[in-house]
C-alpha cells in the first residue's frame, strides 16, 4: 500500500449492557492508539455498540467483513463475544485480533484466524492457592464459586482447582451459580458448608459485586478473591468492603516492562489521563496493545493480507507496555504474557505476584 493510503479498522464493541464497563474502557484504548498511529499510518476507525449481546456482535462483524471491508478486524470485549464472532472471522479468512477474550475454549476451536494478547484464563489463579498457603501453610480449605454461562468463569475456576490440588489443599469446594446471582445469601451458605478458608468468585462484575456485599458473613473466610475486583472500578462500587480483596489483573500501572515495542508506560498514562480524565484499567491498556502488535505485524510482513500478517504474529516475540507476546505457533495460544496478582491494599491495588513484580506482599489474615 502507499504512504497515503487509509487502513479502515472496525469493532463491535460493548457501550451498553452487561459488559459495558470493559467495553467502553477498551474503546478508550483504542481511539488513543488510533490517536497515536494515524501521524504515522493514515487510519479510519469504525466503532459498533453490541450492547453485550452475542447475536448483534455477529451481525456487527459480519458487516464489518464484507460491507465495510476492513483492513484491521478488532475483537470485542468478553469471551463470550469473542466466542460467538470467531468463526465468522475464520470462515471469511480475516484475522480477529482479539484483545478481550481470554476462556482456554477459544484456543480449543481450531481457529486459525486470530491473534489473542490476554493470557489464558486457566491461567488467572493458578498461583493464587500456592501463594495462600505460603503465606499459611495451615490454610487448607478452598471455595470456588463460578458462573455457569460462558466458559470462562468455568475456566478460571479450573485453573484455581487445579493450582489447589497443586498447594495441598485438603477440601477443595466448587459451586457453579447462574448468573446475574439471585439470591446471594443463598448461594454463600451452600458455600460455605466447606467452611472455606479461602473463596473465589468468577462472576460478571455485578455477581462479584454481590459477593462482596456479603462480606461480613464470611467468618471462615481468611482470603477473599473475586476476579472483578482487578478493576478499579470495584473500589468505587464497594468502598470499603473492597479492602483486602484479591484479583487477577493482565496489567497495572506499577509494572514497568523493558525493551517494548511502541509507546512506553509513561507516556501511555500521561495521555490517557489527559484524554479520559481517569487512571486506565488493564482492558484500555490490553486493546492499545493489540493496535501495536498489529503495527509490528505489519511491518514485518509488509501488507495488510492477513495471511502474511497472521505468519508475522505466529513468528515474532516482543514486548509492549502490556507485557510480553508470544503465541505458541502451533495452538495460537497466548504463551509469552503474564497474568498478575493484586490486592486492594489502603484504598489502592497493589500487585503481590509473581514475586519480580511485586509492590507488596500478601496481607494475612484479612479479617
Amino acid at each position: 500500500m502507499s504512504a497515503s493510503s487509509e487502513v479502515v479498522a472496525g469493532v463491535s464493541l460493548s457501550l451498553s449492557g452487561r459488559f459495558r464497563l470493559q467495553g467502553q474502557a477498551a474503546l478508550n484504548g483504542i481511539r488513543l492508539w488510533v490517536d497515536q498511529t494515524s501521524p504515522f499510518l493514515p487510519l479510519r476507525l469504525i466503532v459498533l455498540d453490541d450492547e453485550s449481546r452475542s447475536e448483534q456482535a455477529r451481525e456487527h462483524v459480519l458487516r464489518l467483513v464484507t460491507r465495510d471491508r476492513v483492513d484491521l478486524l478488532l475483537g470485542p470485549y468478553s469471551s463470550v463475544l469473542t466466542m460467538a464472532v470467531a468463526p465468522l472471522a475464520e470462515g471469511h479468512g480475516k484475522i480477529l485480533w482479539n484483545h478481550g477474550g481470554a476462556s482456554d475454549a477459544i484456543y480449543e476451536q481450531g481457529w486459525r484466524h486470530l491473534v489473542s494478547l490476554p493470557s489464558p484464563a486457566s491461567d488467572y489463579l493458578r498461583a493464587l492457592p500456592i501463594l495462600v498457603r505460603q503465606t499459611d501453610p495451615e490454610i487448607g480449605r478452598i471455595g470456588i464459586l463460578h458462573a455457569k454461562a460462558g466458559s470462562f468463569a468455568a475456566h478460571v475456576a479450573r485453573g484455581a482447582t487445579e493450582g489447589a490440588k497443586a498447594a495441598g489443599f485438603g477440601h477443595i469446594q466448587v459451586n457453579p451459580f447462574d448468573s446475574p446471582i439471585a439470591d446471594p445469601g443463598a448461594l454463600l451458605r451452600e458455600a460455605f458448608v466447606g467452611e472455606p478458608e479461602l473463596l473465589i468468585g468468577v462472576g460478571s462484575f455485578q455477581d462479584d459485586v454481590a459477593i462482596l456485599r456479603q462480606r461480613g458473613g464470611m467468618s471462615s473466610v481468611k482470603a477473599l478473591c473475586v476476579v472483578a475486583a482487578g478493576l478499579g472500578v470495584m473500589h468505587r462500587e464497594v468502598g470499603a468492603l473492597a479492602e483486602g480483596v484479591i484479583a487477577p489483573s493482565q496489567w497495572e500501572p506499577g509494572v514497568k516492562y523493558h525493551n517494548i515495542v511502541g509507546p512506553d508506560l509513561a507516556w501511555f498514562l500521561s495521555e490517557y489521563r489527559a484524554r479520559f480524565q481517569h487512571h486506565p484499567d488493564y482492558p484500555a491498556v490490553q486493546a492499545f496493545a493489540a493496535g501495536v502488535v498489529f503495527m509490528e505485524c505489519f511491518r514485518v510482513a509488509g501488507s495488510l493480507e492477513d495471511e502474511r500478517l497472521l505468519a508475522a504474529a505466529r513468528a515474532i516475540d516482543l514486548t509492549t507496555l502490556f507485557g510480553r507476546f508470544r503465541l505458541d505457533p502451533t495452538t495460537g495460544r497466548q504463551v509469552g504474557h503474564q497474568p498478575l496478582l493484586i490486592q486492594w491494599q489502603d484504598g489502592r491495588k497493589r500487585v503481590i505476584w509473581p514475586e519480580e513484580s511485586a509492590q507488596a506482599t500478601l496481607r494475612y489474615p484479612l479479617s
